[in-house]
């Protein structure tokens, strides 16, 4: 049996209450134990080297959003609050309130059989008792004849209540609701089954509730995403819970334990919907798009990672991004028929689009047109259609702002991708990169002659060293022959860089 600070048993081990009062296991509420989790993570990462930036956005593999939203989401978290993210739709709001989850401890002790998962010391210790009351089922299965009226924490047996130790998970300690109009009071708080109906014979009885989504988070976490769209009467509901740690069932005589930590999302637009009360009890922070460009490469690296695409070009998925990235700088977040299109989901979908073109067109690796009509097919395919004629408009409008921005990106890319290999490889040497461009405009229309130099070594040596470069930083998972995907880089780099490499090629300079 484990005590307070010591390793966690293995889930599935059983116990009863009367042992884990002799092992001093403590009680905590889900905000108590979300605190010490991020704290020890912290000091983990801490102890591997990480300097604090690192150690807290290490916290959330799987978003990239800016330093200082990673830093008030952990204050917020670490005070105990419930929180509300807000911002434009496609930001990254509910990847980070899944990378919480996946964060939230999971291991908890629980009543054996409860339906809400009561703590075993909330049933037989009157200290725990007043501060985590058991739920209504679990008082009439450890009172006098099951009478509820007689329940007493402190003249339970606590070697007859059974222990789990259990993982949490959906439905058992994790509850996750989608916001619409649709979803009712009871959702939240729950339905009568009526299999326990013909069973128990009482409708009023609370042990014929099945537990809504608000019961399910008991001990856990709640993801509410969209919370603005819920109506006010389920609102209301979720207030109760968040203001006392209790939840009453429309046809119930009594209440149950809702003790969570909730985490809700939002897009502006649905902001004002929320109810002042509810609003009261969330500590809300902004989740807008990042205004890093390398902060945008990452999202799409680990798009990558998550879901493997056919190889683009670093220089064309570079442009992309970059075009991405000056559509949010010039259009409002809040049109509701575009406000998706410069999203986190369609700087995915653009790489993902580009590949499939060029698989389409029969190029063995993308080219800059399969990019153009990657573009116009991501962004596209973001926008709302309400009508026939607004569609059409803003596609034009899609169309004409590609053709204005992206060959301005892709020199940009092209510039600052030749500036890398320009400095890190031929140290500034005009003489290697003269002599380079001179072999790669041998080689780049030239497939045989591309196949005697992967035979022979001791030509094209200046090219050489270019395909090398290409094929550690991009890592392309083709079959096309390596001096093939250089030459296909070299001719983008040729198109738009003119080989020239200036102090204003900046990464993350503005379009």
């Amino acid at each position: 049996m484990a005590a307070s600070g010591s390793s966690p048993p293995a889930p599935g081990t059983r116990g009863t209450a009367a042992q884990l009062k002799a092992a001093h296991v403590a009680v905590a509420t889900p905000a108590e134990r979300f605190r010490d989790e991020i704290l020890r993570a912290l000091e983990a990462f801490r102890q591997q080297g990480l300097a604090r930036p690192d150690a807290v956005r290490a916290l959330f593999p799987r978003t990239v959003l800016p330093e200082e939203t990673y830093e008030d989401l952990i204050a917020a978290l670490v005070s105990g609050a419930h929180v509300l993210f807000f911002g434009p739709s496609g930001a990254g709001k509910t990847s980070l309130a899944k990378d919480l989850w996946n964060l939230f401890p999971k291991g908890v002790w629980a009543v054996d059989g409860c339906p809400v998962l009561d703590h075993p010391l909330s049933v037989v210790d009157p200290t725990v008792a007043a501060q985590f009351p058991c739920c209504p089922i679990c008082e009439r299965r450890f009172a006098p004849d099951g009478d509820a009226t007689r329940f007493d924490p402190a003249t339970v047996d606590p070697a007859k209540v059974p222990a789990t130790y259990v993982v949490l998970r959906e439905g058992f300690g994790y509850a996750r609701l989608q916001g619409s109009s649709e979803v009712f009071p009871d959702h939240l708080t729950g339905n009568i089954n009526l299999r326990k109906l013909e069973e128990v014979g009482d409708p009023m009885s609370p042990l014929v509730l099945e537990p809504g989504k608000l019961l399910q988070a008991n001990r856990g976490f709640l993801l509410v995403d969209e919370i603005g769209k819920l109506p006010l009467g389920t609102q209301n509901v979720l207030l109760q819970a968040l203001q006392e740690g209790t939840v009453t069932p429309s046809k119930s005589r009594e209440s149950f334990p809702g003790l969570f930590v909730a985490v809700c999302t939002s897009n502006l637009s649905d902001l004002d919907n929320i109810n002042d009360p509810l609003s009261d009890r969330l500590t809300s922070l902004h989740v807008g798009y990042n205004e890093r460009h390398a902060d945008n490469r990452r999202i799409v690296a680990l798009g990558k990672s998550h879901d493997p695409i056919e190889y683009v070009p670093e220089v064309l998925t570079d442009a992309g991004v970059r075009v991405i990235e000056a559509w949010r700088l010039r259009m409002s977040e809040d049109n509701p028929d575009i406000g998706e299109v410069g999203s986190n989901r369609t700087l995915l979908d653009v790489a993902a689009r580009t590949a499939a073109i060029g698989v389409l067109a029969g190029h063995a690796v993308p080219t800059s047109a399969d990019l153009r009509a990657g573009l116009l097919h991501a962004m596209r395919g973001r926008i709302r259609a309400r009508s026939g004629d607004s569609f059409r408009q803003n596609e034009k409008r899609v169309a004409d702002f590609i053709a204005q921005y992206l060959d301005p990106s892709l020199k940009r890319s092209a510039g600052v991708y030749w500036c890398r290999f320009f400095r890190s490889v031929l140290r500034e040497n005009a003489a290697d990169a003269q002599a380079l461009v001179g072999e790669g405009r041998r080689l780049k229309d030239d497939g045989q002659l591309r196949a005697q130099a992967a035979t022979d070594a001791s030509i094209f040596p200046k090219f050489r060293m270019f395909s090398q470069y290409v094929t550690e930083r991009e890592r392309p998972a083709t079959k096309v022959p390596p001096l093939d995907v250089a030459a296909n880089v070299f001719g983008i780099l040729e198109e738009y860089s003119l080989f020239t490499c200036k102090d204003e090629d900046d990464d993350d300079a503005p379009l």
